[in-house]
């Protein structure tokens, strides 16, 4: 229990007697095999996956990554090697709200919305457990736990954090992931560094107990923030000693500590709080037993060969079809957010001379974001040398070193711009501008950035500028949404090693290549619409709860290639009974010129609650391919679980709802061109509580 992993505080122990090898607890698979010794394919960072809106395409990512993590544990074991990151359960997914747009880890997270949290997170965890009846490939661990969505240290340091937090809130924005975590068959918890309401979180035992396993059934183990169990004592200032912190967190519902690489940590008191009856013995046996449970599973105790992912090895990490599935979730996470007189997709460029500038046109470096697998440099492609394959005559200039931008050479990017048919510029934050433990002051392009953007524009002459934006949380490029000099703008996240090949395909238009991811997230249109933060009500933050004022970008937004119709929206029942749930179908149309992909919204509003909801809520979603000219008829359901308000309960609620259907949000300034339809829905009979249906 005091070893979860983490320089000297891994691995668990072996016990010899029982032929018990020693395991280490500390793995990380955001998006591939992050962190492990050796090489391992790069998928693109988790917030770009979350742009794809494809609980499938997560799913994929997630179990090529299991594979990979556990054909390098099987040669790790082999070797006897039990260092960090050779073990098979994972810190991950990341389940975190997006809650606002300068935190620091914003990249790690799937957006703002928790159903589309909620989704992700169901296929990862699936996809990375894997299907067989008896062993788990890897097993997934959901994190941070709970209402931890920054300050990393702006203006208050992470590590001693209170984030004071209304219960309904807590309930309809902070927790639905998590539940649909458990659901999925999660195996771990991880909980979280800051206090809630007061009470560290990896000491809360409505959090850890009552909530986790008392509401939601969960079984599996819970396992602490690195260093957040030593911070109880030492941040919050919650416990006295070492002693007392170990009988809070234990009888709260904790199961490992991952402590900073401290030996003598705080479970290693564990003992004299048993001597002395703090803690029972049937407290820690509850508390050991999942975690035997999961190593059980993943089949250590089982003779090799009865285990057939023991047979996985080092050959299927960077396969070529890890490879190519790297290269279609970077295509299908990039969000077209511009697109003017049809800058986009590029007419044939053999021959022609395209300009490629800014910090992030050739750094590879700059490309993954955090928790970040290594792949083996010879497949890693930044947009210089994706489009150096292009046969188009390619002039360079980084005209900034780094992203900061603090030392700008305007000369060199206007000397490689000059004369171009096309230019890229390449610009936006990388993990040297927010990433764990970093925080940005504000939503402004980094240092001389847009100086470099308004240089290339100049010296572009009227010719074709694209900007491509290499960001998590948004940033403030309204100078470039409103200049005719930019015509096309691609938000393309954190896309790591197929970067630059996916920008070429998307750049050209070519087959499987239009571009369809829509934001995650809403981009405000100033600092005036971030509200503090620290403070932890949701009033002001994310679309659901948005200010009156319209955003910049707003979340589910995204350009494509072609253009969509919808029609014949029809839902039935129109009257429900109190339990019953919704099924709608719509038809869509691809009435433009081109095959193209199209992610299709569901969003219900409430129109005479008792309490406070959002203004409205996405309730379903599909990423759907059309050929030009096709149309087809989608068939969602709305589960009543989705209609439930809190009341100090979840609770259902008579009354009348409306359910809009389109490529994007209800009533948006920043549109698409396709409708939104909306159609109206009644609910009777008396309220009652969700789980009496």
């Amino acid at each position: 229990m005091a070893r979860g992993g983490a320089l000297g505080n891994g691995p668990a122990p072996p016990i010899p007697r029982l032929g018990i090898a020693p395991y280490n607890w500390n793995t990380e698979c955001l998006r591939g095999d992050a962190e492990a010794p050796g090489w391992a394919t790069a998928f693109p960072q988790a917030l770009g996956l979350a742009a794809a809106f494809s609980p499938e395409l997560v799913y994929r990512v997630a179990n090529a990554t299991a594979t990979e993590v556990r054909a390098k544990h099987n040669s790790f074991v082999a070797a006897g090697r039990y260092d960090d990151h050779t073990g098979l359960s994972c810190f991950s997914p990341v389940l975190n709200i997006m809650r606002h747009p300068l935190w620091g880890r914003n990249q790690e997270t799937y957006g703002e919305d928790p159903y589309l949290a909620a989704e992700l997170a169901t296929s990862f965890v699936q996809g990375l457990q894997g299907q067989h009846p008896r062993y788990i490939k890897a097993s997934a661990g959901c994190k941070h736990f709970s209402v931890h969505g920054g300050p990393e240290n702006i203006p208050v340091s992470r590590l001693s954090f209170d984030a004071k937090v209304l219960e309904r809130d807590w309930r309809t924005t902070f927790l639905p992931q998590f539940q649909a975590c458990v659901r999925a068959g999660s195996y771990s918890f991880m909980c979280s560094y800051n206090r809630i309401n007061g009470v560290p979180a990896c000491a809360n035992k409505k959090l850890l107990t009552d909530i986790l396993r008392g509401e939601w059934g969960f079984e599996g183990y819970v396992v602490s923030d690195e260093g957040a169990v030593e911070l109880i004592l030492l941040g919050h200032q919650y416990t006295h000693t070492f002693l007392e912190t170990a009988v809070a967190s234990v009888n709260a519902g904790l199961n490992l500590e991952l402590s900073y690489g401290v030996r003598n940590n705080v479970f290693m008191h564990i003992p004299e709080a048993l001597a002395m009856g703090n803690i029972t013995l049937e407290t820690l046996h509850e508390r050991v037993r999942p975690l035997f449970y999961t190593r059980l599973r993943l089949g250590e105790f089982d003779p090799p060969a009865m285990n057939p992912y023991n047979a996985l090895e080092l050959s299927v990490v960077q396969s070529p079809e890890h490879r190519n599935l790297s290269l279609e979730a970077a295509i299908k996470s990039f969000v077209l957010l511009k697109n003017q007189r049809d800058t986009l997709p590029l007419r044939e460029l053999h021959g022609k001379r395209l300009a490629v500038v800014g910090p992030f046109a050739d750094n590879p470096r700059v490309l993954f974001g955090d928790y970040a697998p290594v792949p083996e440099p010879q497949y890693i492609y930044t947009p210089r040398r994706g489009l150096q394959m292009l046969l188009a005559n390619v002039s360079f200039a980084a005209g900034c070193r780094e992203p900061q931008c603090q030392e700008y050479a305007g000369d060199e990017v206007e000397d490689a711009v000059r004369g171009a048919d096309v230019v890229l510029v390449c610009l936006g934050t990388g993990v040297d501008v927010e990433t764990e433990a970093r925080d940005r002051k504000d939503l402004s392009l980094p240092g001389h950035q847009l100086q470099l953007l308004q240089d290339a524009v100049r010296a572009a002459a009227g010719h074709p500028v694209i900007l491509l934006l290499f960001n998590a949380g948004p940033l403030d490029v309204s100078w470039a949404q409103e200049h005719d000099g930019v015509g096309a703008i691609l938000a393309c996240f954190f896309p790591a090693q197929a970067t630059g090949l996916a920008i070429a395909s998307v750049l050209l238009g070519e087959q499987g290549a239009s571009p369809a991811g829509r934001l995650p997230a809403t981009w405000p249109a100033g600092m005036h619409q971030v509200p503090p933060m620290e403070n932890y009500t949701m009033e002001g933050r994310t679309y659901r709860y948005y200010g009156h004022e319209a955003p910049l970008y707003p979340f589910g937004y995204g350009l494509s290639y072609t253009t969509f119709h919808y029609r014949d929206l029809v839902l039935s029942p129109t009257v429900l009974p109190i339990c019953a749930n919704l099924s709608v179908s719509v038809v869509l149309e691809n009435t433009g010129p081109r095959d193209g992909e199209e992610v299709v919204q569901l969003y219900l509003r409430w129109e005479q609650p008792s309490v406070p909801v959002p203004r409205w809520q996405l309730v379903a979603f599909r990423r759907v391919a059309l050929r030009a000219g096709g149309a087809t008829k989608l068939s969602f359901g709305v589960l009543a679980a989705q209609r439930a308000v809190w009341t100090q309960r979840w609770q259902l609620e008579p009354g009348t709802f409306t359910l809009f259907a389109g490529g994007q949000q209800p009533g948006q300034r920043m549109r698409a061109p396709s409708e939104v339809l909306s159609g109206g829905f009644s609910v009777t009979g008396a309220a009652r509580a969700l789980h009496s249906c």
